[in-house]
């Protein structure tokens, strides 16, 4: 009996564990996780990509939050060499820009981790 008992604790434990493990890797995205900012990084990054046409544009209906998911079909563009010099946190990110807005994504999520207003 002892060792049934001993057997059951074991696999309860393991359950449990799998279950915290799951609970970590699993859920939304934190706003801004990975991606701090500075105000300086984050006025050069508008200065540096705000104002350029892109094609396709986004859609002009579509409104963004940090942690939302972007449309699959959405065009992500790589980072200007300047800000991929002035921030190289940002490398590992694309964007784009809605609504005057410069809105910094996950590439591989197609979520959005940052917008920087005007």
């Amino acid at each position: 009996m002892s060792s049934q008992r001993r057997l059951g604790v074991i696999a309860l434990a393991l359950i449990g564990g799998v279950g915290l493990a799951a609970a970590q890797t699993s859920g939304t995205l934190d706003k801004g996780a990975g991606l701090e900012l500075t105000p300086s990084q984050r006025s050069a990054i508008y200065a540096s990509v705000a104002n350029q046409k892109l094609a396709p544009p986004p859609p002009a209906n579509l409104h963004v939050s940090v942690g939302d998911d972007l449309p699959p079909s959405m065009q992500l563009y790589d980072w200007p060499e300047s800000v991929a010099a002035e921030v190289p946190a940002a490398k590992i990110y694309k964007y784009t820009v809605v609504q005057d807005q410069v809105v910094i994504a996950d590439p591989t999520r197609m979520q959005v981790v940052d917008i920087i207003r005007p």
